[in-house]
């Protein structure tokens, strides 16, 4: 029962470490041929958004809101996909358990 504890405690400690490695992650999303980038963090966190300033036209600013919208898609794909890798070493070790722990990534 003891070691039992000792592992729970061990993951959590290792569950804290991936969350804080994932705040402090940052991944791009590009758009229209890299006109619109969006920057958004391994947890999700949209950090900014950069315009070419070349597809700004004030006649039509529905193309460069499907653009933003687009890139923080991208981005917020990539976030993903880095959770789920940096996730994926805790889950591993649990042997088939992962599905039931109710936390983001499991």
């Amino acid at each position: 029962m003891q070691g039992l504890l000792q592992q729970a405690q061990q993951m959590q400690q290792q569950y804290a470490e991936v969350q804080a490695e994932l705040a402090a992650a940052q991944v791009e999303g590009t758009a229209g041929g890299g006109v619109v980038t969006a920057v958004v963090t391994g947890d999700g966190n949209l950090v900014s958004i950069k315009i070419d300033p070349s597809v700004v036209d004030a006649d039509d600013i529905e193309t460069l809101e499907d653009l933003v919208v687009a890139a923080v898609h991208a981005a917020s794909e990539q976030a993903r996909k880095v959770a789920e890798e940096k996730m994926g070493a805790l889950t591993a070790g649990l042997g088939g358990l992962g599905g039931g722990l109710g936390l983001p990534g499991f």
